[in-house]
């Protein structure tokens, strides 16, 4: 230790000597030196109580001295840390590159464990949607060279996975990643590979392992799998038994009943099927349960249709049982219903035979083999056949030779193709009808029918005397078309159907037909529709009708028609013995015009003279005048300055002022009427509010309303706007037919007045569900002084629908009514939009 300090002090003394003259860089290297040097000891104080002994030096250079040795012990301090943290920064390098070694070789020797089986991992880290795919890909995938990268396709499942097990997949994978939910499943490729994929959720990864099952696991999962198939139809079986309606049971070897459901349980009275167990209940009784053991002791099955009394009822069943592993099963059927219909069947078909027995015609039924099946007498006279050859049953083609050696079939060239042609209906589906000519005379209708259930039914009919008595009435019609060919006057012959039988060349010509059109026997009102053109009153043709057609109260009608080509004709309706009708037509244009002519120009002027100068006339002086008076006087009295009036006085004072009243609002009416009909009516135009209009009009008819219980509809649109109009005269259309309706409406109903807007018009409808109008007075209800009655509460004078065709035709509109009898009756008003553009228009 001496020899080092003394080298220390040597060192020092030279750096003082160097300090002093000036040679600080050699001075550095020196402390270098001892820097250096020094690094080789632990305890710098040691070093520094060893320097500090030297007392010979002078102040200035213990001073020198002093500075020197605190650099030095400073830089001596920062060298040992430093090396100490450079050998501790060593040491551990080295440790942890020994630690690396180690865990890549535990890696290495965990994925060769991991991969000594052939599988493939899928991993998606937490937030990443791109997954690490690692394995051998190729275990489900064959991707050639050009997709060997893409590793990705083994998500694409439905490329390697049947449909059903791809969507599978897509659903765990899917509730792995959102919720860590796992799966295993035991999966078949499309080319018939095992798989088993399990799904984890591991250290926030979502991991997914596909491996090829072995032979052992491939077994295991075919047997699970085939376990859970068992365990389902066990369950289906279970279900469905238990469900059945039959009574079904299972029963041990021993004899002890084992299974029962709920069927068997209530046949045989028992609480549940638990009760009807374990009190061993049995269906059948003893005697038919001895002769099932007995069955069953000897061969596999026993089947049989027993009596079972259940819920105190007698029924047939039909009762199945056969063995099985440790035990006997058995079902039975409900048969009663099928007995019964089985024995109706047979019942029908008997009564069916016995009524064939009955018929004029020949019947014989052949099966699908060909053998005669059944036969009636009518069939056995018909051909004069041997009953024992019959009941033997021959087939068909063994009859026709028996009928073609006795002559009783028609002569044919080629017997065989003709028979079979015949027998060509035991291939068909449809009924074939022909005639037979025998040589003896006689002519025989043959009708085959193909049976459903195979075999043909011959139904063979005499006509001999039909056909005689067709040719005698050919005969005659003959002769009486050649009668009635030659008449002058026009002749038709409807028979009872409505058509037409027979007609002459007069007829047609008359009414300009086509006489091929009427070979064709058209009905009665095809005709009609014919003859329109020149005739088209609808009562004329309907008494036709009616005399062709009816069945009571035949008789001969006398009609004449006036035609649209000015030709009058006398017409007679003759019923005829056979139900026909004949109808004669003449012309009697000539003897009719004169006195048509007379006859329409003098009704004319006096009608004109009557209704248009005394009637107006008459009406406004002798009528109105005394009435107005009338109504004042009562306006007059019950007004309360004249003096308070009884009760019965007042009442009779409201009846005096309501029917002066109806009776002004008539002879307005009829005012208006003569009016219009002497053309002096003029319209006050302006806009008219079809809203408001409607409802003026109603406000007219609500006592009614109230008395009469009736519910009065509007159907308007609120913006529908207004049109131009007479809105005195609109209001008036609309309270008459509103007062109409209301008269025909029943009670606790309603009627609807309905408005809409057209391009060029605004249609008004009134509807009620009153009992209709009846087509013969459809025609007549716009007349003056039609009253139509029927249903109604309020008979008036017959002038309202009358006013309300005259207002809107003075409009330019129209009137149309559609009723039902028994449902109701709607009319229907169209007024012009603009009658400034419907006047132009007409002009």
């Amino acid at each position: 230790m001496s020899d080092v300090i003394g080298s220390m002090r040597r060192t020092l003394l030279s750096c003082i000597s160097l300090a002093r003259n000036g040679l600080i860089l050699l001075g550095a290297t020196g402390l270098g030196i001892a820097i250096a040097t020094s690094s080789a000891y632990a305890d710098e104080i040691t070093v520094l109580n060893q320097i500090s002994s030297l007392s010979e030096l002078n102040h200035q250079e213990f001073a020198v001295l002093t500075t020197a040795l605190a650099l030095l012990g400073f830089s001596v301090v920062a060298a040992i840390l430093l090396m100490r943290t450079r050998v501790r920064a060593t040491k551990k390098e080295a440790q942890l590159r020994s630690d690396i070694r180690r865990l890549q070789a535990e890696a290495d020797r965990f994925r060769a464990l991991l991969f000594a089986e052939p599988q493939i991992l899928i991993s998606w880290a937490a937030g990443d949607n791109r997954p690490e795919i690692s394995g051998d890909l190729s275990l489900v995938l064959l991707l050639p060279e050009s997709q060997a990268s893409r590793p990705q396709r083994i998500l694409a499942f439905g490329a390697w996975l049947p449909p059903e097990a791809a969507l599978q997949m897509d659903r765990v994978v899917a509730a792995l990643r959102e919720t860590g939910e796992g799966f295993l499943l035991n999966l078949t490729t499309a080319n018939g590979h095992a798989f088993e994929a399990i799904g984890r959720a591991i250290g926030g990864q979502a991991i997914v392992r596909i491996r090829e099952l072995s032979s052992v696991r491939r077994e295991l999962a075919e047997t699970n799998s085939r376990h859970k198939a068992l365990l389902e139809e066990t369950e289906m079986l279970r279900g469905f038994a238990a469900a059945a309606p039959w009574p079904i049971w299972a029963k041990r070897t021993s004899g002890g009943l084992a299974y029962a459901n709920a069927a068997y349980a209530r046949a045989t009275d028992a609480a549940s099927v638990a009760d009807a167990i374990s009190r061993d209940l049995q269906l059948l009784d003893s005697a038919d349960r001895g002769e099932m053991e007995r069955a069953l002791n000897d061969k596999a099955a026993f089947t049989a249709r027993l009596p079972i009394v259940i819920g105190g009822e007698r029924r047939l069943y039909d009762v199945h049982a056969l063995n099985v592993d440790n035990g006997r099963a058995g079902i039975a059927i409900d048969a009663s219903e099928a007995t019964a219909l089985r024995d109706t069947l047979e019942r029908m078909a008997d009564a069916h035979r016995r009524t064939l027995d009955q018929l004029s015609s020949g019947v014989a039924v052949f099966d699908g083999h060909r053998r005669l099946a059944f036969y009636n007498d009518s069939y056995r006279r018909l051909w004069d056949l041997d009953r024992i050859f019959l009941d033997s049953h021959p087939d068909d083609s063994s009859v026709l030779d028996r009928l073609r050696a006795a002559r009783k079939l028609p002569e044919q060239p080629d017997f065989r193709a003709w028979k079979a042609k015949l027998h060509e209906a035991y291939r068909a589906i449809e009924t074939k009808k022909d005639i037979w000519y025998l040589p003896d005379g006689r002519t025989v209708s043959v009708v085959t029918t193909p049976n459903p259930e195979g075999g043909v039914t011959y139904l063979f009919d005499d006509v001999t005397e039909s056909f005689d008595l067709a040719r005698r009435f050919d005969g005659l019609i003959r002769v009486q078309r050649e009668t009635l060919d030659n008449l002058a006057e026009a002749v038709a012959v409807f028979g009872s159907n409505g058509r037409a039988q027979l007609f002459n060349p007069a007829f047609a010509k008359m009414w300009r037909l086509s006489p091929e059109a009427l070979q064709e026997q058209p009905h009665i009102e095809t005709v009609e529709a014919w003859c329109r053109p020149l005739f088209d009153e609808a009562n004329t043709w309907r008494t036709l009708r009616e005399s062709i057609t009816s069945i009571e109260s035949r008789a001969a009608v006398p009609l004449k028609l006036e035609r649209k080509d000015g030709s009058v004709l006398d017409c007679m309706t003759m019923p005829l013995p056979d139900g026909a009708t004949m109808l004669t037509f003449q012309d009697i244009t000539d003897t009719e015009n004169v006195e048509r002519a007379l006859r329409e120009r003098n009704e004319a002027l006096e009608a004109a003279d009557q209704m248009k100068v005394d009637f107006v006339h008459h009406v406004s002086y002798e009528l109105r005048s005394p009435l107005t008076t009338i109504i004042g006087f009562s306006h007059f009295l019950s007004d309360p300055v004249t003096g308070p009036l009884m009760p019965k006085q007042a009442e009779y004072l409201g009846y005096i002022t309501a029917s002066t009243n109806a009776l002004l609002a008539i002879i307005n009416n009829i005012l208006d009427l003569a009016t219009i009909d002497a053309g002096a009516m003029t319209l006050n135009l302006g806009s008219i509010d079809i809203r408001k209009t409607i409802d003026a009009a109603a406000e007219g008819i609500q006592d009614r309303l109230a008395t009469d219980r009736i519910e009065l509809k509007v159907a308007a649109d609120p913006d529908i706007g207004s049109f131009v109009g007479d809105e005195r005269r609109v209001v008036q259309v609309l309270y008459n037919l509103l007062a109409n309706a209301v008269g025909f409406a029943p009670h606790d109903s309603a009627i609807t007045i309905s408005a809409r807007r057209t391009e060029h018009h605004v249609v008004f409808s009134v509807t009620d569900s009153g009992p209709g109008i009846p087509p013969d007075v459809k025609d007549k209800v716009f007349d003056w002084f039609e009253s139509h009655s029927n249903g109604s509460r309020h008979r008036g004078a017959g002038l309202g629908l009358s006013l309300v065709r005259s207002f809107v035709e003075l409009h330019g509109g129209r009137v149309r009514v559609d009723s039902i009898v028994g449902k109701g009756t709607t009319v229907t008003c169209d007024f012009p939009v603009d009658q400034a553009a419907h006047r132009n228009a007409a002009e």
